[in-house]
């Protein structure tokens, strides 16, 4: 089931068919527009003139990733910091599933081991984490037994809250305005 978000059709293919490049867009996914984000692992392989494996981003020197990242227009409104992120995340998958993103997926028995493993990646919260689980759920068809109740409301059939429920310019809208609405709901508080 091929990711369409709004972003060109390269990003999305590259989304669709790479588990690496999937997992450092919804790391990337937060503090600038969705996007953007979900555009940044496109923009990389291009920066890096080929898809970068697991392994090669984790013992990447840090300072020439900081300077890719950096390289105008920046990947992320912070460079510096998500790019040790992303080489964090690399280093995690190296280490618990050979540098293969997949199989963090992949492997998993359930819904809460699924949850529970992308909540063990560093830049991945509690939120995020949630988000992810039903982002593969809905878009990717990774749907191990109990990964709707592990992505909570997320997981909800018909929910517009997050990138998991983004199909088109409607959706993308829906979800804006359910995002601007808890954005407002804060402010009161």
């Amino acid at each position: 089931m091929p990711i369409s978000l709004p972003v060109d059709d390269d990003a999305n293919e590259l989304l669709s068919r790479n588990a690496l490049a999937l997992l450092i867009a919804m790391l990337l996914d937060q503090q600038i527009p969705l996007e953007r984000a979900f555009a940044a692992p496109a923009e990389l392989v291009r920066r890096l003139g080929h898809e970068p494996t697991a392994e090669e981003l984790a013992s990447f020197d840090p300072e020439r990733l900081v300077a890719v990242f950096g390289e105008k227009p920046a990947l992320h409104r912070f460079p510096k910091a998500m790019a040790a992120r992303t080489q964090a995340l690399c280093q995690a998958l190296v280490a618990s599933y050979d540098g293969d993103a997949s199989a963090l997926w992949s492997t998993a028995s359930s819904g809460p081991e699924l949850l529970k493993r992308v909540s063990a990646l560093p830049g991945f919260g509690e939120q995020k984490a949630k988000i992810f689980v039903a982002l593969l759920g809905k878009r990717m068809a990774v749907q191990p037994s109990g990964w709707r109740e592990a992505a909570g409301a997320y997981g909800d059939d018909g929910s517009f809250m997050s990138v998991a429920d983004i199909t088109d310019e409607e959706s993308l809208g829906r979800v804006r305005s359910y995002k601007q609405s808890l954005k407002a709901a804060a402010k009161k508080k």
